[in-house]
């Protein structure tokens, strides 16, 4: 990999490494969800059970603090999956993102067909040295009294192309990912409920000093309605690649003031705050996240 992309990636596994240890917080379960002979998972809204997503590869900084994991399945039955984006530009500032409820029995349905793909054995790195700067995709899993991390670079590319590669697990973890894409064509009728928008409680932003207008896409500037500013706004991102930006996290009341102004903003409106303009990058949180 690029010496260029080396720190978004480590940023991006880092933050698969705090899904994994928030699931250590929690402890992995009383199992109380299984019923009789299933799978023992945690049962808590806020308990994660399985989680796929992709970080890493030849992306910008922006796009790695912004990565949402394409696949989040919670103890409740809670579904959190990527929608569709519109292809236009500047898009949205906010990503699309799709909730509906897994009832228990397509939640043993997913967990067996995870036990199949290999997810419940020790944690593995599988690698692919024959294909540069693409992504990886991390399975993180909390079931059976245990969470098992398992890591793929390149997963579906170009498959059975690459010597040495172990591609019998590589395609069975493939195989599996395509499937979760698309339960209701595989899981039993009626487990998988309707779509609707996440309601996220609460979200990440990231704040920078605006780096100007394109003269043929100029923006009208929204103004920052909450206090403090913005030049003081979370914290010191301390990022090399991001300097000067900073972290904070936004809920409560006044997640409800400025949530009409984060869906109208697209990925260029400057923010007004203080007699300065900045760029506001945003990453709405996972009912296990809380934090920058």
């Amino acid at each position: 990999m690029r010496r260029s992309m080396l720190i978004p990636s480590l940023i991006a596994l880092a933050m698969f490494a705090g899904a994994c240890g928030r699931l250590n917080d929690q402890g992995s379960g009383d199992g109380s969800g299984a019923g009789s002979g299933g799978i023992e998972h945690p049962t808590g809204a806020g308990d994660l059970i399985l989680q796929v997503g992709v970080s890493g590869g030849f992306v910008a900084p922006s796009t790695t603090l912004t990565q949402i994991p394409g696949f989040s399945l919670y103890g409740d039955g809670t579904l959190i999956t990527q929608g569709a984006q519109i292809e236009i530009y500047p898009g949205p500032a906010l990503p699309a993102l799709i909730q509906t409820h897994v009832s228990e029995d397509g939640i043993q349905a997913i967990l067996q067909a995870a036990q199949e793909a290999g997810l419940f054995g020790p944690d593995r790195s599988y690698g692919y040295n024959c294909i540069a700067d693409v992504g990886t995709t991390t399975f993180i899993l909390n079931a059976g009294g245990s969470i098992h991390t398992i890591d793929a670079y390149a997963l579906g590319i170009a498959e059975g192309s690459c010597q040495g590669a172990d591609e019998t697990a590589r395609h069975k973890l493939a195989q599996f990912d395509a499937k979760l894409g698309d339960l209701r064509s595989w899981l039993p009728a009626g487990t998988v409920g309707e779509d609707g928008t996440y309601a996220f409680s609460e979200i990440r932003i990231y704040v920078q000093p605006y780096a100007g207008q394109d003269p043929n896409l100029q923006q009208e500037p929204i103004e920052w309605p909450l206090s403090p500013g913005l030049s003081r706004f979370g914290e010191p991102l301390n990022d090399q690649l991001l300097q000067n930006a900073r972290c904070g996290v936004v809920g409560g009341g006044d997640l409800t003031t400025v949530k009409p102004d984060l869906q109208k903003a697209n990925q260029l409106t400057p923010w007004s705050s203080g007699g300065a303009d900045y760029s506001l990058l945003l990453r709405p949180l996972l009912p296990d996240e809380h934090s920058c």
